[in-house]
């Protein structure tokens, strides 16, 4: 496997730990409880493991966009199925200029190396 499949595939699991562990964040209700403090304290330090991996071969603008943008996009996804919180039609523009701005990133720019 290639090292930048594999970074990718550390990016992937980080970008999917930084989204539970912001779930949990909610869950945490201001860091009074214990438990849901201590699995989100756990995963955003696995997420930024990874990330620290990932940018050891994709550029760190790139792999902080992708991170932060589809993190962006997939809590919102996890606002609205699971804690019943509505976008209107604001957001839902907004989240998909940053899904735009993530596609044209990895399709047309040479800064992204494939």
């Amino acid at each position: 496997m290639s090292p930048t499949t594999i970074a990718y595939g550390y990016l992937a699991i980080a970008i999917m730990c930084e989204v539970i562990g912001t779930t949990f964040l909610a869950k945490s209700e201001q860091f009074t409880r214990l438990v849901p403090t201590v699995i989100m304290g756990v995963l955003y330090a696995i997420s930024f493991y990874l990330l620290t991996q990932t940018i050891k071969t994709i550029p760190l603008g790139i792999a902080y966009a992708l991170w932060a943008g589809l993190g962006i996009v997939l809590t919102s996804l996890v606002s609205l199925v699971f804690f019943k919180q509505t976008l209107d039609t604001a957001a839902v523009v907004g989240i998909a200029m940053i899904v735009g701005g993530v596609v044209v990133m990895n399709l047309l720019s040479n800064s992204v190396g494939h």
